[in-house]
């Protein structure tokens, strides 16, 4: 693969295209803030404004969200899973149906692995522009995002109205709902009842990587944060690993299904069969599957690297109880 054909499967932190529209709550106080990107898939976008750099399946989804301080996510659930790392900032995760069922705060580096079937937010609680890296599980991620009852009402009262076919509309530009489309409809009582509220002591240990645990870990090869065998056990359809500047090898390798690298500190050269290219915290980089290629720090300095590679298995329920 040429280095020209292979910058398209490269989207530089710099040229990442936000949309503020992307949900349903983008007019809500607290949360209208906030910039969603889609890097890598369809992604869960509500939004047609919503800009997909690589639409290529991997088996994966690969997103952002950045958010300036006290902006909130607004509470909702996915049929399969969803992960985020910090890349920049501080930031506090919160579950349940009123999200006070449990939380926890992640600082840059550290990894959630969020249990699938339960209402989540998050919310910037640092003192800059805060940047979280996602991983939804799937190609369609799910069929979507499914919103806590009062996130839907609260956003009808600033203009913004969700249909049941999934597609936002704004009474702000004049939209309303086509004939024959009808407003997605909120979860009955019965339904709520089927989401589990388990606390933090119940999620944290399961669910919770630290940065400096991994890297401590990582000293000698990479660590397999999330997967079968991983420090989080799971099969969530990917697995992601963290390797460092010890763990890093200079041996070529390939993998049958397509995997994506992300730097988290320092930069790295990739190498592959016809080219190289180096990567800053904040790319993102698509190997296709079959490719010979090795990734290695290639400055002095703190330097790691998350990486996910599809596994071929159903992006399933992560949540056991």
């Amino acid at each position: 693969m040429t280095p020209q054909e292979m910058e398209h499967r490269i989207v530089r932190y710099g040229d990442l295209q936000p949309c503020k529209t992307a949900f349903i709550d983008a007019h809500t106080p607290g949360s209208d803030q906030k910039e969603n990107f889609t890097i890598i898939g369809g992604g869960v976008s509500e939004s047609p404004d919503q800009h997909v750099h690589i639409g290529i399946p991997h088996g994966f989804n690969i997103g952002a969200a950045g958010q300036p301080p006290k902006c909130r996510n607004s509470l909702h659930s996915h049929r399969t899973a969803e992960v985020f790392f910090v890349l920049k900032g501080r930031w506090r995760f919160f579950w349940g149906r009123h999200g006070d069922a449990g939380e926890v705060v992640l600082e840059e580096g550290d990894i959630f692995n969020i249990p699938t079937g339960i209402f989540r937010g998050f919310e910037n609680i640092g003192t800059d522009y805060g940047m979280i890296m996602a991983i939804l599980g799937g190609d369609d991620a799910g069929g979507g995002v499914i919103w806590a009852p009062q996130v839907i009402t609260d956003a009808t009262d600033h203009g913004l109205v969700l249909g049941e076919n999934g597609k936002l509309y704004d009474s702000k530009k004049g939209q309303s709902l086509p004939d024959g489309v009808s407003p997605m409809p909120l979860l009955t009582d019965a339904e709520l009842k089927t989401y589990p509220e388990p606390k933090a002591s119940d999620v944290i240990p399961g669910y919770v990587a630290r940065y400096w645990d991994l890297m401590a870990m990582a000293d000698k090869d990479p660590v397999n944060v999330i997967g079968e065998n991983g420090l989080l056990r799971d099969k969530p359809g990917f697995e992601v690993a963290l390797m460092n500047r010890a763990s890093a090898s200079e041996a070529m390798h390939a993998h049958d299904h397509p995997s994506v690298l992300m730097p988290m500190r320092g930069h790295w050269r990739v190498n592959w069969e016809g080219g190289s290219a180096t990567l800053a915290p904040g790319d993102t980089m698509s190997v296709p599957a079959g490719l010979m290629h090795n990734a290695v720090p290639s400055m002095t300095g703190e330097a790691s690297l998350y990486h996910v590679v599809a596994t071929g298995d159903p992006a399933g329920a992560t949540w056991t109880g």
